[in-house]
């Protein structure tokens, strides 16, 4: 079999990764996340998701920060040099400074090429002058200076694995560092590219201005896709020039006139992403996840393998004595949260010259052994650990030696290395692999008996604590032999603190009181009264409706309204647009034994109680939801079986939490008191829809002469899903009122409700008929709208505030009498 010790390179993909995600691709329908289909808009919702799963495994929150993808690493570090708000040289303020550690990436280099486009001074730093960067510290007339300035380093060195402090970020960005003396702002970029691929990175803690990262060094598939992740403080600083596809609000084709999307992540992925890939990435966490139980147990296997290879490598000698290898290290591979899982050296001969790397190479393919050799993109530390200088690289151009060829020696010395690197999928069995060929290759049996033999036996025999039992799943993962460690033992427990997003408490007076403070009182006068004639709620979002002639009103709306919904394998909500069949899920809510009761044809009832359950928590997103972290919990297996047998296709049941101070579904309602926050449900736009039976009547006109048959009033009312149905004398006559009471309860008219295809579905049997919704835009000349939006915060009262059938209905007029739409560039339904 082959030996594959290029995992700093790139990963290695599990069969399980690639079958997860062919299925997924044979299950579902992607279209353009540019579009408003059906497909689009699950590509839309499902990418939205990724990107809070990326920011979960980073420990942080889309409060703080934003993904932008790339297709890779390089040109997330591009985009920063292209968008940073550099001060070019010749102003009247302090001019940019580029900074960056020799150690780096040729793509972090050629950030200067950028930088000195726009007349920025790009300046390398050596890693042990960034030590004494203490000494750079600014008079104090000079520490007001806003002019902003970028130091980029490698949280890992991809050359040697040595991993730079983490705390620099904070030290510079407060000024207790300096990379050099000169006034101003520092941001960070922290290339975390090789960094993260095996160990945990926590920006919850070290809070990075940019940190690139590529995610086939991280799952090993997919490898066009990369990103960006950007803090959302720096976000509105960044200036951009060119826009692509999906980037702009507006702009005109013949006039210099651009107006950019609001968030920052729409702004910078100019066309469309590679959203194919993307959706593999969910499939990469969760395969990760499962065969190795987290970065933190990745961080120490592959440590443990990297400290056992170094020790034996390092003991290899000749007969007299001379060592068999040369590597090149920062540490002695002591201490994992110094020294990552990559190897770098060269192969000695008995008198100490250099075997060069492309015959090592070769030797190692006749093993089946997959190494790589050269310097790594990374001249700098080549330059460093190799001692070449800028004229040896000069000599070795003139003398045909470029990156990535096989000219291994130049006059004897070396133009590159060898490098080993080790993955989550790595085992005790390469490793020794490896070394077994090294002895084999440069050693005789009298050489090598004694010196590999006696390591193994040393480092097999004693013991540290178990760092293996997480990874019992993993088919490919063996037991590393235990190595005595004592700084290991003491500097192995790493604190963690987990971002959690919390909004900001709401201190907001109630609607009631905004609307007092910003309604024109004009009342309706004279005609018949208002009345409620229907109230329904829909405990599972885009299923059946309940229907009550009173229920209690909550503080999201009607209490247990949209409370759960079904999501598919990817956590992607599900709804009446990708499945029509879930309108034949009957659920029903007995307040009084506290159980929601399911029920659907050819299944057996099953009950969920209306207690929460503290079960496994996930973060989902959904349309306009996904602009919001919305707290919810997995409802369990039986639940979760009962949704896939009736819908043929795997699926779950979660609900919305209640722990409003760790992430309340929230909307900012315009026209409100500016401070007022009102807290929603599992809702696309607002707490109630209402509708009015005389706009029923009149529509049922139109459509039932385009049909040529009759309608039932009954299932036009269930097909436009409200929670409210009155009765007013004259159509359409609601989408003239500003707000409205109901008994004690009061309501602002936030503002119409865009239709969207899910009132074609007959709500009884769940078949199409396009016919409805075109009939809709007919008679309402050429739009959409139908029913009203509402909002309500109830009283603060002990006693629970109740809407009932038969309550009056009494609504305030506008002074405008056209409702303008939520701003959004999305069509409303009613899930």
């Amino acid at each position: 079999g082959i030996t594959y010790l290029d995992h700093a390179g790139s990963a290695l993909f599990p069969e399980s990764l690639l079958k997860a995600f062919t299925d997924d691709l044979r299950s579902n329908v992607y279209g353009n996340p540019h579009s408003q289909n059906i497909s689009s808009k699950l590509t839309y919702d499902t990418i939205e998701h990724i990107r809070y799963r990326i920011l979960q495994h980073f420990h942080t929150t889309a409060e703080d920060y934003t993904v932008i993808f790339t297709s890779g690493c390089t040109a997330a570090l591009k985009l920063v040099a292209e968008v940073f708000p550099w001060i070019p040289e010749g102003t009247k303020q302090p001019s940019s400074r580029f900074c960056y550690l020799t150690d780096s990436h040729t793509s972090v280099v050629g950030m200067r090429g950028i930088t000195a486009s726009m007349d920025v001074l790009s300046v390398a730093i050596k890693p042990e002058e960034i030590l004494l960067a203490e000494k750079n510290s600014l008079p104090d007339e000079e520490e007001n200076c806003t002019t902003p300035h970028l130091f980029s380093y490698p949280a890992q060195s991809n050359f040697s694995g040595t991993k730079y402090p983490l705390s620099w970020i904070q030290d510079i960005k407060c000024g207790k560092l300096c990379p050099i003396k000169v006034p101003g702002k520092w941001f960070v970029l922290l290339d975390a590219a090789s960094y993260v691929s095996s160990s945990p990175l926590d920006l919850g803690v070290h809070q990075a201005d940019f940190i690139p990262i590529s995610f086939y060094k991280i799952f090993g598939f997919p490898t066009g896709v990369g990103a960006l992740l950007v803090n959302n403080r720096i976000g509105p600083l960044l200036r951009k020039t060119y826009f692509g596809g999906g980037t702009a609000a507006a702009y005109l084709a013949g006039e210099d006139f651009y107006f950019p999307r609001k968030s920052i992540a729409e702004r910078f992925e100019d066309g469309t992403v590679s959203f194919l890939d993307i959706i593999a990435l969910k499939h990469g966490f969760d395969v990760l996840e499962k065969l190795t139980g987290g970065m933190e147990k990745i961080k120490q296997h592959t440590f443990v393998l990297a400290h056992y290879t170094y020790t034996v490598l390092s003991a290899l000698k000749y007969a007299n004595g001379a060592p068999v290898v040369r590597i090149y290290s920062d540490t002695d591979f002591a201490n994992p949260d110094v020294q990552g899982p990559i190897i770098n050296f060269n192969v000695l001969d008995e008198n100490g010259a250099v075997i060069g790397f492309s015959q090592v190479d070769k030797m190692a393919s006749l093993y089946n052994i997959h190494v790589r050799t050269g310097c790594f993109c990374n001249t700098g530390a080549c330059q460093m650990h190799l001692d070449i200088s800028n004229e040896d690289i000069q000599r070795n151009l003139q003398a045909g030696h470029v990156c990535g060829d096989d000219i291994d020696l130049v006059d004897g010395r070396p133009t590159g290395s060898v490098r080993i690197s080790f993955g989550y999928m790595s085992s005790f069995e390469d490793a020794q692999t490896f070394l077994k060929f090294i002895i084999a290759t440069r050693l005789s049996k009298s050489d090598n008996e004694i010196p590999f033999q006696s390591c193994v036996t040393k480092l097999t025999t004693e013991s540290v604590p178990d760092v293996h039992s997480s990874f019992n799943n993993a088919d490919r993962l063996s037991l590393v032999p235990h190595i005595l460690n004592k700084e290991l033992r003491k500097n192995s427990s790493v604190t963690r603190t987990t971002g959690t997003w919390q909004p900001p408490e709401a201190e907001a007076e109630s609607i009631r009181a905004a609307v007092s403070e910003t309604a024109v009182p004009t009342y309706r006068r004279g005609g018949k009264p208002i009345t409620v004639t229907n109230i329904y709620l829909y405990p599972i979002k885009s299923c059946s409706a309940f229907e009550v002639s009173e229920w209690p009103v909550g503080n999201q709306g009607l209490l247990y309204d949209r409370n759960w919904m079904v999501v598919n394998q990817n956590g992607v909500c599900m709804t009446q647009k990708q499945e029509p069949r879930l309108c034949l899920v009957n659920p029903s809510i007995d307040l009084k034994k506290k159980v929601m009761v399911i029920q659907a044809e050819g299944m057996d009832p099953i009950s969920v109680s209306l207690e929460e359950s503290t079960g496994k928590e996930a973060v989902i997103c959904e349309s306009k939801v996904c602009s919001h972290r919305v707290k919810t919990y997995d409802c369990g297996e039986r639940i979760a079986g009962w949704f896939s047998m009736f819908l043929g296709r795997p699926c779950r049941l979660i609900r919305q939490s209640s722990d409003m101070k760790n992430g309340s579904h929230q909307k900012n309602t315009k026209g409100l008191a500016s401070t007022t926050n009102i807290s929603l449900s599992l809702v696309n736009e607002a707490q109630y829809l209402l509708i009015n039976v005389a706009s029923i009547l009149q529509l049922k006109e139109h459509i039932s002469a385009r049909l040529e048959e009759p309608l039932e009033m009954e299932e036009l009312i269930r097909r436009f899903r409200a929670n409210i149905v009155i009765s007013a004398p004259e159509s359409f006559e609601e989408e003239e009122w500003a707000e409205i009471s109901i008994g004690a309860l009061c309501f602002q008219v936030v503002g119409p409700c865009s239709r969207c295809q899910i009132i074609c579905i007959d709500q009884q049997s769940g078949e199409r008929n396009k016919e409805f919704l075109q009939s809709l835009s007919t008679a309402r000349g050429r739009k959409t709208n139908f029913g009203i939006y509402l909002m309500n915060q109830p009283l603060r009262s002990s006693l629970p505030d109740t809407l009932s059938v038969g309550a009056q209905v009494l609504p305030v007029l506008k002074e405008n009498t056209e409702i303008q739409p939520p701003t959004s560039s999305e069509e409303k339904c009613s899930g």
